[in-house]
């Protein structure tokens, strides 16, 4: 189904007639030849499309082309439903070198932090299926890896591709919700959320709990996942098995006063189990996705515009052949 946009430039369409009848047409004033087989041509002529006649004819086609391509002709396909949401999720994920702790297990066997966050972010990151999602890895430095995005499997494969390190070794958890702030203020109020995790306390930047007030006068929502086991069982240099806690660098307090402060939760992930059931929770907390009527659509100007620019030049290759006959 096609629509006009501005239908009302129709209404230009005898302007060229109307200026002729304003201004008289311009005479050159030949000078005056005598052809004495003049008649002859003329009758010779008769029923025969002068280039005169011809260069009219291709302006009023230019002229009626260039009004149709104003009027911005749009083809409506049919309705369909789109499952959306509207909510804007960025995640901020802690890549700074503590992440490389294996005090995690899958299927038995001792397992990174950061192999963890990887498996289980990503099945997350896929069933959010109606949310735009960003994605900012931070240590020392905090990065916006992905701008925000329908573009699931983009995400999942920056996730995928981080590595502890990367970012320096520090933990910069102020200056890494300042950079998702910059992102989400702007944001349609009701669908700001930051999903942030870290293994550690802030140690390099900004103060996080400053970042928190900004947030939090900005609608901005965090949910926080203090990630790390209580206990990880290793051997001394002697190869005695002792047991130390890993997580003794995790700032709880201050994660949690993030999540209140901004209306978020807090949440402790002590094993991949617990990962999981808080991206469960998350996706319970959150709005569930709502269906949306969209009609697919296609603007057509090009073809008019395009017909009328080959009328023109026409116009100009008969202009130039009467010119050198």
């Amino acid at each position: 189904m096609i629509e006009w946009q501005w239908p009302w430039i129709g209404l230009l369409l005898p302007l060229p007639w109307i200026i002729r009848k304003i201004f008289p047409p311009w005479d050159a004033q030949p000078a005056a030849i005598r052809v004495p087989f003049f008649e002859d041509l003329v009758n010779s002529s008769k029923g025969v499309a002068t280039p005169a006649k011809l260069r009219a004819a291709l302006a009023g086609l230019m002229w009626v082309m260039l009004l149709v391509c104003a009027a911005r002709p749009v083809w409506y396909g049919e309705p369909v439903n789109i499952a959306t949401s509207g909510r804007d999720l960025m995640l901020a994920i802690d890549i700074s070198d503590s992440m490389r702790i294996d005090d995690m297990q899958i299927n038995n066997d001792q397992a990174m932090r950061i192999d963890v966050v990887k498996m289980l972010g990503s099945e997350f990151i896929n069933n959010r299926k109606s949310d735009r999602i960003g994605l900012i890895l931070f240590g020392q430095q905090a990065y916006l890896q992905t701008p925000f995005t329908f573009d699931r499997q983009s995400v999942v494969q920056q996730l995928l591709e981080a590595q502890p390190g990367f970012a320096g070794s520090s933990t910069a958890i102020g200056d890494a919700m300042g950079l998702a702030i910059q992102r989400l203020r702007d944001r349609p109020a009701e669908s700001r959320v930051l999903l942030l995790l870290s293994d550690g306390s802030n140690t390099y930047g900004s103060d996080p709990l400053g970042a928190t007030q900004v947030a939090a006068e900005a609608g901005i929502k965090i949910h926080v996942i203090g990630m790390g086991a209580d206990i990880h069982t290793g051997r001394d240099v002697i190869g005695q098995k002792i047991e130390v806690n890993p997580s003794r660098d995790l700032d709880e307090q201050t994660l949690a006063a993030i999540a209140v402060a901004t209306g978020g939760q807090y949440f402790r992930a002590r094993s991949p189990d617990d990962l999981a059931m808080i991206y469960s929770t998350i996706d319970q907390l959150e709005p569930a996705a709502a269906e949306e009527l969209v009609r697919p659509q296609r603007s057509l100007h090009h073809w008019p515009l395009s017909l009328s620019m080959l009328c023109a030049v026409l116009g100009i290759a008969l202009q130039s052949r009467s010119l050198n006959a």
